[in-house]
C-alpha cells in the first residue's frame, strides 16, 4: 500500500467489478500512517472507480484483522470478531455479501490480470506458483520485506533479506500464529503453502524470524503468549481464562518459578483452547505455544527446575516486525 499503492487499487478495483460490487473499502490500520497516505493520494487520482471507494482506519489491535472484525467495524465502528453466523460472505458490509481479501492478493490480482496466468504460475518454483512477500527478521532488528517466488526455501529468503543465518537456534515462521522450527530442519523447508501444510506449518503472514543461541527461547515465547493474551477480544472463556492461564504459566517457567506440572497443564491447556473461540485467535496462539514445547523442550526443563537461563540474553525484547 505504501509503496505500490495503484496495484492494490487495481486489484480491488478488478475484483469488485467482477462481484458487482456496489462498494469497495480499504481497511488500514491506523498505525500504518505511511500506508494510508499513500492509499488516499492515489485514489484520489483515480477516475476509473467502477463503484463507490472509501477508507476506513481499523484500530492498532492484533484481532481488529480477523475478517469478521473488520466487517463489524466497517458497520459500526467496533472492531470485534463475530462468533456466530452469517459471515461475512453471506451478511457483512451493510448487510450485503462481502468478499474480504489481503492486499497482497489484490496486488497479485492486478499483475495476473496485466501479465497472464501462465506467467504468474511461471513465477514460482516446483508446484508452487507466483511469488510471496515475506519479512525476514532477526532478534529485535527491524524486519526487511522481500519478493521471493513460492517455493523458494527459507534459507534462500533469509540470504535474499541481506540477514545471516549464523548463530540461528530457531525460526518462528508465520510471526504470531506461526510455529517454532528449529533451524536445522527449517533451512531446507520451501515457503510452498501446500508443502507447509503438509507439515503441520503455515506461512502465515510471511514473517521469518530468526532467534539466536544467546536469546531465550522460553523468555521470548513467554512475551510474545503475554501479548496474545492482551490482545484478544476478550469476548469468550478460551481467550479471557485459556490465554491468560497459559501466558501465567510460561511467565513462572520463565522466571524460574516454575509449579509442579506446569509444563504438562501448557500442553493441555494449549490443546483444550483449539477450535473453541469465537475467532481463531487462541487456535493461533495455542499452535504457536505447542510449537515452542517441543522446539525448545530442553530449555523447558531446564527452567521448570528453577535453574538459570543457559542463554546470555534472557530477558524480554521488542521481536517487532
Amino acid at each position: 500500500m505504501e509503496n505500490r499503492p495503484h496495484v492494490v487499487i487495481d486489484g480491488a478495483f478488478l475484483a469488485a467489478t467482477a462481484l458487482r460490487a456496489e462498494d469497495v473499502v480499504f481497511y488500514i490500520g491506523e498505525d500504518h500512517r505511511a500506508a494510508g497516505a499513500a492509499m488516499r493520494r492515489a485514489l484520489a487520482e483515480r477516475l476509473d472507480a467502477p463503484t463507490r471507494v472509501r477508507i476506513i482506519d481499523s484500530p492498532a489491535r492484533y484481532v481488529a484483522g480477523e475478517e469478521s472484525a473488520a466487517v463489524h467495524c466497517v458497520n459500526d465502528m467496533i472492531a470485534l470478531p463475530q462468533s456466530t453466523p452469517p459471515r461475512p460472505y453471506e451478511r457483512g458490509v451493510g448487510g450485503r455479501p462481502t468478499l474480504v481479501q489481503n492486499v497482497e492478493t489484490l496486488a497479485h490480482v492486478a499483475v495476473i490480470a496485466r501479465h497472464g496466468d501462465a506467467w504468474f504460475r511461471d513465477c514460482g518454483r516446483g508446484s508452487a506458483s507466483g511469488t510471496t512477500i515475506v519479512t525476514v527478521s532477526s532478534g529485535s532488528s527491524r524486519g526487511t520485506v522481500v519478493e521471493v517466488p513460492q517455493g523458494t526455501t527459507i534459507v534462500e529468503s533469509v540470504t535474499a533479506s541481506g540477514l545471516s543465518t549464523d548463530g540461528v537456534a530457531a525460526v518462528l515462521l508465520g510471526g504470531f500464529f506461526g510455529s517454532w522450527i528449529a533451524a536445522g530442519e527449517a533451512w531446507d523447508l520451501p515457503l510452498d503453502s501446500a508443502q507447509l501444510r503438509a507439515t503441520g506449518r503455515s506461512l502465515g503472514c510471511g514473517v521469518i524470524a530468526m532467534l539466536d543461541h544467546d536469546t531465550c527461547g522460553v523468555q521470548v515465547t513467554a512475551d510474545i503468549a503475554a501479548f496474545l493474551g492482551e490482545q484478544s477480544a476478550q469476548q469468550c472463556g478460551p481467550c479471557v481464562f485459556g490465554l491468560r492461564a497459559i501466558a501465567a504459566a510460561l511467565r513462572r517457567i520463565a522466571a524460574g518459578q516454575s509449579q509442579p506440572h506446569d509444563v504438562a497443564r501448557l500442553r493441555t491447556w494449549a490443546t483444550e483452547v483449539r477450535g473453541r473461540g469465537a475467532c481463531r485467535h487462541p487456535d493461533g496462539a495455542a499452535g504457536f505455544v505447542l510449537s515452542a514445547l517441543d522446539v525448545f523442550e530442553p530449555e523447558f526443563a531446564h527452567h521448570s527446575q528453577g535453574l538459570t537461563c543457559t542463554s546470555s540474553s534472557p530477558g524480554a525484547h521488542p521481536w517487532t516486525w
